[in-house]
């Protein structure tokens, strides 16, 4: 049985640049002290979550591909011995910026980056205004611990990504994220949107025969410019199997490290007796190309 053991990272941030990374140094540490061969981090996880507003003063955030941040999270990769997956602010050139998740293999180099395709316009998540979407499609990064299929936050709600990612031969799907409650809902709206984000990536799992990685941050973030009560990110990192089971899910109210053992055969049995691929109609699904069929 081939089995890898995944660190997952959720993390509270704060406004020191310099902290943030201190902390998740020390968290990458502890969670290969338990084992873990593969990493992975939250979305935007070196900063606060700076898309609650539009300001270009945020654009100085950003870093060039390679840069500090990767020679920083490439030396902890080597270290280490790990493969570590993260996600940068990227300034790929003057007035055009990406967000983008690097994946770093245990030698400390760049195994490969996937730019997040999908980018929102919401009230607290103005993410247009700073993330140009992304151009190098939908395909798995090659690691010495398997193929990722990494995407990024908003990707997770889309099932076209996950499948593509699949049929490319991705071993897992995973997902950095960055995402949470706005103050004014109710108990029980909060309760359906966390339940819908599970839910959706428990899908992907299901629809596609592979594990999901879900690492989401935590506490709360105010609004710099006061115009909402902030965000407060609901946690509830998770590891789903091949059938959408949960393996293990860390809390909606704090920081948590987590160190959990995927069985990498599994997939190949649940698609021996799930043939979904097998059984898909691909003559019939050209109408998935257009953005709304009359």
């Amino acid at each position: 049985m081939r089995t890898l053991k995944v660190g997952l990272v959720q993390q509270a941030n704060g406004g020191d640049f310099r902290r943030n990374l201190e902390k998740l140094s020390a968290n990458i540490a502890a969670v290969v002290a338990r084992g873990a061969e593969l990493v992975v981090l939250q979305e935007l996880h070196n900063t606060l979550y700076f898309c609650q507003t539009e300001d270009t003063a945020c654009f100085d955030l950003a870093e060039p591909i390679p840069g500090p941040s990767t020679g920083f999270y490439g030396e902890l990769a080597r270290e280490l011995g790990i493969v570590l997956v993260t996600s940068l602010f990227e300034k790929r050139a003057p007035g055009l910026y990406h967000n983008t998740a690097v994946v770093f293999e245990k030698d400390g180099t760049i195994a490969g980056r996937y730019r997040k395709m999908h980018i929102p316009d919401d009230p607290a998540y103005y993410e247009k205004f700073y993330f140009t979407p992304g151009d190098l499609g939908f395909h798995p990064i090659q690691t010495s611990v398997g193929r990722l299929g990494v995407q990024v936050c908003w990707d997770q709600w889309y099932p076209e990504g996950a499948r593509l990612m699949a049929l490319q031969g991705a071993d897992l799907l995973i997902y950095p994220t960055a995402i949470g409650w706005e103050s004014s809902d109710t108990d029980e709206e909060k309760m359906r949107q966390l339940g819908a984000w599970v839910t959706v990536q428990r899908g992907h799992a299901v629809a596609n025969g592979l594990p999901v990685i879900a690492v989401n941050r935590v506490g709360h973030e105010p609004d710099p410019s006061g115009q909402t009560r902030g965000i407060l990110f609901w946690g509830n990192s998770f590891v789903a199997g091949p059938q959408g089971e949960l393996i293990a899910q860390a809390s909606n109210t704090g920081e948590e490290n987590l160190v959990v053992e995927i069985d990498l055969d599994r997939s190949e049995n649940v698609r021996r007796w799930w043939p979904f691929l097998r059984d898909r109609r691909i003559d019939e699904f050209g109408g998935l190309t257009r953005r709304f069929i009359d």
